[in-house]
């Protein structure tokens, strides 16, 4: 079934994947890690994330005046961020079967 988007989410999400796909070959994936991956390793991930988005969201209109690139950085600290979610999740889930297998075990 074809979608007739509405706002071309199409275009945008496909945007987004090409703009995500060239960070990985810029100055921010240096040795084939990214700062970022340290940042959330060391449990930091939800801060920088969310702080990172709400910087480019102060500055669209500002600093660069309306730049799309700022919206891409965004989604894009978004979309890292649903991850840090994710993975949280998981091993909160973990936890949680963790302590009740413990607890049937006393």
């Amino acid at each position: 079934m074809e979608i007739d988007y509405k706002f071309d989410e199409d275009k945008t999400l496909s945007e987004l994947s090409r703009y995500i796909n060239s960070t990985y070959s810029l100055h921010y994936a240096r040795d084939k890690f990214q700062a970022t991956e340290f940042i959330i390793d060391g449990g930091h991930g939800e801060g920088f994330c969310i702080g990172n988005i709400m910087k480019y969201a102060q500055r669209y209109g500002k600093k660069d005046g309306r730049s799309r690139k700022d919206l891409l950085k965004i989604l894009h600290y978004a979309i890292i961020m649903m991850h840090v979610h994710n993975v949280r999740e998981e091993h909160e889930s973990n936890e949680r079967s963790i302590n009740t297998i413990t607890m049937n075990t006393k």
